[in-house]
């Protein structure tokens, strides 16, 4: 019988412009690590990151907690939670330690549950950080590749990213604040056009096709939002400089990753990537921010970690 996992789970950025809590795509730019071993009784969290070790209040914690309820399981379990994805800007970081958390109880209690039930009980986990549920995060972590999330009931759509799709991520160093994802939520207009509902669903829907046809230009190409990212762009210091800069460096679309800040193009394995990430870096150093780029591709989703 297995007493210890060890399973390590993809950042990701959700939405890709108009595919708002709809769309969430696995990238390898960082990973998140989770053990979970066996012991007595209770829930204990382990880690040298400046994150909470209260299970209620931990992503990771909270879905041992309702794992271990609904499968009544009496066996204590040890996290020991390992963060490589900056926390709060934009690329799925709680969302990464939910599904690592979510694969390795699977595994430790021998489950086999489905991937829809995986991203449930991750999706779980991410109230203690967002305050409510969102599965494009956890969704992309945990099946990797690109999602499509449909909800009541849940249900994820999972498509091979294309071999040649590739992303510049731009990480601003700039203070973000506590629960900016309620806060970067409250900008969102609660009205909309509905010429600009029709704009960001054709855009959406060609995304979907671009995945569909393996073809990252449909992909780039449709990466417009015309009602989230207007909303949410002044949130992030010199946005409009760092997409202006991308494009003319060669990148077929640029959004918002996630709530953001960080900043991501998307191009295909042709193109001059190391180009766009400067390109991105001098629109931020244009306000006087710096910020760490990172050239990366899709992932797979959350996997045991081999010895």
């Amino acid at each position: 019988m297995v007493s210890k996992v060890t399973v390590k789970a993809p950042s990701s950025t959700a939405n890709l412009g108009p595919g708002f809590d709809v769309f969430g795509l696995a990238i390898d730019a960082f990973y998140d690590t989770i053990t979970l071993t066996k012991i007595k009784s209770g829930i204990k969290i382990i880690t040298d990151d400046n994150i909470p070790t209260n299970p209620e209040k931990n992503t990771a914690g909270l879905v041992v907690k309702n794992m271990k309820k609904k499968f009544k399981i009496k066996d204590g379990i040890e996290i020991k939670i390992k963060k490589g994805i900056p926390a709060g800007y934009g690329m799925g970081s709680s969302a990464a330690s939910a599904a690592a958390t979510a694969v390795a109880f699977d595994k430790l209690f021998g489950l086999k549950l489905n991937g829809n039930s995986l991203v449930e009980f991750a999706g779980s986990g991410e109230k203690a950080s967002a305050g409510t549920v969102h599965y494009d995060n956890v969704a992309a972590s945990v099946l990797g590749g690109f999602v499509i999330v449909k909800t009541n009931p849940l249900d994820v759509i999972r498509i091979e990213p294309p071999t040649n799709l590739r992303m510049c991520i731009a990480v601003p160093t700039i203070n973000v604040p506590k629960k900016k994802t309620k806060v970067s939520r409250g900008v969102i207009p609660k009205k909309i056009k509905l010429s600009d509902s029709i704009l960001n669903l054709s855009n959406a829907a060609a995304i979907v096709a671009g995945f569909m046809k393996k073809d990252p230009e449909i992909i780039g190409n449709s990466i417009k939002d015309v009602i989230v990212e207007p909303a949410r762009q002044h949130m992030i210091p010199g946005f409009a400089k760092v997409k202006e800069n991308a494009i003319k460096a060669g990148a077929l679309g640029v959004t918002i990753s996630g709530a953001g800040p960080s900043v991501i193009a998307f191009s295909k394995s042709s193109a001059n990537l190391k180009k766009i990430s400067l390109a991105m870096a001098k629109g931020f150093a244009f306000t006087n921010t710096k910020c760490q780029t990172v050239i990366c591709k899709p992932s797979k989703g959350a996997a045991n970690k081999r010895k």
